[in-house]
């Protein structure tokens, strides 16, 4: 099970619903590109996502507007 470091995750101030929201969204890009390329997955599309997230492949951009909700 991923347990991650949610600090590291948060940087910045970013919102957990940014977090989850993102996370949701770059899954299932992941589901589809697997998909395309016909290819199966190993790990859970959440957990790469995650994973994505915290190497800095992916960055997550946050509304001004709902930053500090």
């Amino acid at each position: 099970m991923l347990n991650p470091n949610l600090k590291l995750l948060l940087k910045g101030n970013l919102s957990r619903y940014s977090l989850v929201t993102a996370t949701a969204k770059r899954a299932r890009e992941i589901v589809e590109e697997a998909n395309e390329r016909k290819e199966l997955l190993t790990e859970k599309p959440v957990t790469l996502a995650i994973e994505q997230f915290l190497n800095g492949e992916y960055k997550i951009v946050e509304p001004e507007e709902i930053r500090y909700i």
